[in-house]
C-alpha cells in the first residue's frame, strides 16, 4: 500500500532528536549534584565572537561552567570585553557585573593585564584580562552603571601594525 508522505514528518522527528538531545545534557547535569556549591549558584556558559582588527574573528569565552561536567565553584567568570581606540589613544575594557555596587568591585591593572574582582552576599566575580595592547596603569577611569563595568586606559604607545610579508 502506497502512504503519502506528510510534510511535517521530517520536522517533527528533528524535534524529538532535540528533546532528545536536551534530556541526555539534563540527565548529565544530575551527576553534578556531588559538587559542594552546585544547588547555591546557577550554571552558566557563554561565547562571544567579534571580528578582530586584521578581519579574523576571535571567540572569547566566559562563565563559571567549563567543558561538562567540571564547575568552577564560587566565583563567576564575567563576561569581558577590550576595544583599542587608536584614534584617540585609549583602551576600553568592558565587563559585565550584574548584582554588584561600585563599593563592591576592585581593579588591578599593569601594562599588559587588569585583573577585575567583586564580592556582595552570594556573588563573587573575578577575571584577568590580558590587554591588546600596553597601557599607563596611572591613567585608568573607572565607570559603573547597570552592572556594566568600564575602564578606560590611555595608550603607552600606539600599537604596532603588522607588516605584510610577500609569499614566494
Amino acid at each position: 500500500m502506497w502512504r503519502r508522505r506528510r510534510i511535517f514528518d521530517d520536522f517533527f522527528r528533528e524535534l524529538e532528536e532535540i528533546d532528545r538531545l536536551f534530556d541526555r545534557m539534563f540527565e548529565s547535569m544530575r551527576s553534578w549534584r556531588g559538587i559542594e556549591g552546585i544547588e547555591e549558584q546557577p550554571l552558566y556558559w557563554g561565547f562571544s565572537v567579534r571580528v578582530g582588527p586584521e578581519g579574523v574573528p576571535e571567540i572569547q569565552t566566559f562563565g563559571n561552567v567549563e567543558a561538562a561536567p567540571t564547575l568552577r565553584t564560587g566565583v563567576r567568570e564575567p563576561y569581558v570585553e577590550t576595544m583599542v581606540d587608536e584614534k584617540n589613544g585609549e583602551l576600553l575594557v568592558t565587563a559585565e557585573l550584574p548584582g554588584v555596587s561600585k563599593e563592591d568591585i576592585k581593579i588591578n591593572a599593569t601594562e599588559n593585564s587588569v585583573e577585575i574582582s567583586a564580592e556582595r552576599n552570594d556573588r563573587k566575580y573575578r577575571r584577568v584580562v590580558a590587554l591588546d595592547a600596553e597601557v599607563d596603569p596611572s591613567s585608568a577611569k573607572a565607570k559603573y552603571n547597570n552592572g556594566v563595568l568600564e575602564i578606560k586606559f590611555k595608550l603607552k604607545s600606539k600599537p604596532k601594525k603588522g607588516v605584510d610579508i610577500k609569499v614566494e
